[in-house]
């Protein structure tokens, strides 16, 4: 290595060297160091190395330049200079070369290859910084993560920190601002409820932490192997038990979208999966948004998912008391009966988890039945019934096709349902005949219009035909019926027939979603009115504007009837399950080229709508896609599908690679099951979502 004398550039020297970028070791917080070469030291011994070099001061400037590298991982070694106080592990450090938004971790290449001139600015700095993350159940913690890492690898190793199982299906969001608040308000606001928390990981090689299935706490020898960190048995209550509102102050503060346009800007924040925080310009302890970002939630089991569970459940009643989601009146007053208990339930379990110290729970034996049951096959129907014929629907069902200028009219057919298609007679007799309409709902879009004090049980199809979407609308007599219309409905959606294993679970779910919202009749088991029901807390800014404060508490203690008797757990997963029931769950919106459009994204399709109304214009199923195309230029994205026209639309004020790796997300989640083990192909994930500009 050839070493020339230091040219003064202010307080930083400048050295020439010649030579490979080699591994750097510093920590944080990184005193910025000052070289320079004299010809001789009193004080210290030389280093054993081809020209001498000391170190001679230490500056507050955290800028090196490039050719400095070498230098530094000589100076900064186990062979420093013993009169020198100043001895730090700085395995963490790295270079940041600021101009370019690129770490410096190819440690292999040389600096020419690297493009890197005398006149490069870099950044001497940890990896490992602090990041304020706030959490779905709105509450601040700190956290180091690793700024040099790819997002999606920064989410996964935060997902262990908290033991959330499947970390594919979270990411990190800028927080949305209100153009209507001031910056420092809101800063004030992120100040009031900041948790400290800092810890190595508690996931274990040899075993996997569980948890009670009725109120998510610890089981004993996982309150025993968290130990001193903040999830052990002496506070339990940070991520795994949910907390109430504290004051409606709180959703005061919170920004609320007014509309679909506001939808859009929200999901403008995402980050780049495939890049760096830093790339990204994410400062040090700046506020994120952890969130569930896919809406498809594989494998949820409360065992081992009590802090997953509890969280989803905290992202589902923010999104509903912020009005991120339409839900009907009956269904928000279900959403807060259910909020309201397990508030309650909530409170009684962190008084007797504090109060027991140890659950009497045989581990070993409840592992054991655990097996028995999965070599048995888990619960099996005595009654399989004939495997070879699909089941099928057939009943007088209202159909009403609604065309412009006419007012709504049902008219009364006999409806059959055979395999994913829907047929109208006349009457029972004509069944055999040619029928007056027939339907394949394929690919359609189905939302319910239901109200359970109307006795009104209606499905609306939005069915796919070459020029758009057409429209018509089922009307049931009963809530049995409707539910296995309903339940078939959606499956004949995603292709599927009702001898798919999972009608008559849908079925299940729908008729228990709409018994939840029965009111009690008889006033004799409501509870009374009591202080601790806070309605400005349990509902939508929406209903407290519509009703008195007393006239909700009495509904939402009507409709606590229906759900009194649930365990903590179950009613998590009750909400959740009522959440992903509503129309608009796990749409997300972007603008598209058109100002009146909307391109919406799931789990399963692409959606063109209507911006001011939400409707669907047009639906494309991830079923029936061959590829998709990117243009980074002009910000277009192309889907191609395999019997239609493909789509293609501009992605209006948002980086089409959020769009692009939406697509590509669900598609990767698409691919996952249980027979695998839980380790993440990253790989594959970057194929899917990653893209060059």
């Amino acid at each position: 290595m050839n070493l020339i004398s230091p040219q003064c550039h202010s307080n930083s020297h400048v050295f020439h060297t010649l030579g490979r970028l080699l591994p750097l070791t510093l920590t944080s917080p990184p005193p910025v160091q000052t070289f320079s070469v004299p010809p001789s030291h009193p004080k210290c011994d030389p280093l054993p190395w081809r020209g001498h070099i000391w170190l001679a001061q230490v500056s507050t400037s955290g800028y090196f330049f490039a050719s400095l590298l070498l230098i530094l991982k000589l100076i900064l070694s186990p062979l420093l200079c013993p009169s020198i106080d100043v001895k730090k592990d700085w395995s963490d450090h790295a270079l940041w070369w600021e101009k370019k938004k690129t770490w410096l971790l190819k440690t292999h290449w040389t600096l020419d290859k690297y493009g890197i001139q005398a006149d490069a600015r870099l950044l001497f700095t940890p990896q490992h910084k602090l990041l304020r993350l706030q959490l779905p159940n709105m509450k601040h913690m700190k956290v180091k993560v690793n700024f040099s890492d790819r997002v999606f690898k920064a989410v996964s190793d935060i997902c262990k920190t908290f033991n959330i199982r499947h970390p594919e299906e979270l990411s990190l969001l800028r927080k949305p601002r209100d153009p209507k608040k001031k910056k420092k308000k809101l800063e004030e606001a992120e100040e009031d409820d900041l948790d400290i928390y800092s810890s190595p990981g508690l996931y274990s090689k040899t075993m996997t932490p569980t948890y009670d299935s009725r109120d998510g706490s610890p089981l004993s020898p996982t309150s025993a192997w968290f130990g001193d960190s903040p999830l052990s048995e002496g506070n339990p209550s940070i991520l795994a038990v949910s907390q109430p509102i504290s004051s409606p102050d709180i959703l005061v503060k919170l920004y609320k979208p007014q509309s679909l346009l506001d939808k859009a800007k929200i999901n403008q924040g995402w980050l780049d999966s495939s890049r760096s925080l830093m790339e990204q310009d994410v400062k040090e302890n700046e506020v994120l948004l952890l969130r569930f970002k896919y809406h498809s939630f594989f494998d949820l089991n409360p065992k081992y998912d009590a802090i997953r569970v509890n969280q989803l459940y905290e992202q589902a009643k923010w999104a509903i008391l912020l009005e991120e989601i339409e839900c009907t009146e009956e269904e928000m007053m279900m959403f807060a009966a259910l909020q309201y208990h397990i508030n309650k339930l909530s409170i009684m379990s962190s008084d007797n988890h504090m109060n027991n110290s140890e659950k009497e729970v045989d581990e070993v034996d409840a592992a054991l039945s655990d097996l028995e049951i999965t070599l048995e096959g888990g619960k099996t129907s005595n009654t399989l019934g004939d495997i070879t014929s699909i089941p099928e629907l057939a009943d007088y069902v209202k159909v009403f096709k609604p065309k412009k200028l006419t007012l709504k009219g049902y008219k009364q057919y006999w409806c059959t349902f055979k395999d994913i298609t829907i047929s109208c007679y006349k009457s029972k007799e004509e069944a055999h005949g040619t029928p007056a309409h027939q339907m394949n709902l394929r690919g359609c879009e189905v939302t319910p219009d239901v109200n359970i004090s109307g006795q009104k049980f209606n499905i609306k199809l939005l069915i796919p035909v070459a020029d758009g979407m057409n429209e018509i609308w089922l009307r049931c007599d009963t809530e049995k019926q409707y539910a296995h219309w309903m339940a078939a409905c959606r499956l004949a959606s995603k292709g599927k027939t009702m001898a798919d294993s999972s009608y008559n679970l849908e079925v299940q779910n729908i008729l228990s979603f709409l018994k939840m919202q029965h009111m009690n009749p008889d006033p004799q088991f409501i509870e009374p009115i009591t202080t601790d029901i806070n309605p400005e807390c349990l509902v939508s800014p929406r209903y407290l504007k519509k009703y008195k404060n007393k006239q909700i508490s009495a509904r939402i203690l009507e409709a606590h009837q229906n759900v009194a008797q649930m365990s903590l757990i179950e009613a998590k997963m009750r909400f959740i399950q009522a959440w992903q029931s509503l129309p608009e769950f796990g749409i997300t919106h972007f603008l598209g080229g058109k100002r009146e459009e909307l391109i919406g994204i799931t789990y399963n399709r692409l959606i063109r709508m209507d911006a001011s109304t939400g409707d669907a214009i047009k639906t494309w199923r991830f079923s029936n896609m061959k590829q998709w195309n990117v243009n980074w230029e002009i910000k277009m994205v192309t889907v191609e599908f395999a019997d239609e026209p493909s789509l293609s639309f501009i992605c209006a004020e948002v980086d089409c690679k959020v769009v692009h790796e939406f697509i590509g997300g669900y598609i990767f989640l698409s691919t996952r099951a249980k027979d695998q083990n839980e380790s993440l192909d990253e790989e594959m994930f970057y194929k899917l979502t990653s893209g060059w500009v």
